[in-house]
């Protein structure tokens, strides 16, 4: 078994895995747009290049997505993916990438479990936390 998250994106979804590919070290998998459907013919034209479904790899992690009517959508609230780093500057230079005109809940900072650890909306609509984790002491 497998446990998967499923993102739904306002019409960026492209933009938005070609983003996490560039920056965050990830690869696409598969990006299908509606109109690459094979039982396209009902496809309003607008609806052409939404993406119907994505798979990208982030380390260890798959994630799927796809575009949705922009009204629909709504920005992630009350979870978060979780992007566990090696180093405070990792977590410093994705914490900055990703900020970039989002929404910060919880500055980059130290706290008694992490050396670096914030939270965010990018500005896809995504919620992330950043960690480089401290050491558990026995």
């Amino acid at each position: 078994m497998k446990l998967r998250t499923y993102l739904n994106y306002g019409g960026n979804c492209a933009e938005a895995f070609q983003f996490y590919e560039k920056h965050l070290g990830g690869k696409i998998l598969a990006m299908m747009t509606h109109e690459q459907n094979p039982d396209s013919s009902g496809t309003k034209p607008e609806w052409k290049n939404a993406i119907l479904y994505a798979q990208i790899a982030i380390g260890d992690t798959e994630l799927m997505a796809s575009d949705i009517p922009p009204e629909r959508f709504q920005p992630i609230r009350s979870v978060y993916l979780s992007l566990s780093v090696e180093s405070d500057a990792e977590a410093e230079r994705i914490y900055k990438l990703l900020t970039e005109g989002g929404e910060v809940f919880m500055p980059m900072q130290e706290t008694f479990f992490a050396s670096r650890f914030g939270q965010f909306r990018d500005r896809f609509g995504t919620s992330w936390m950043v960690i480089h984790e401290r050491p558990m002491q026995g």
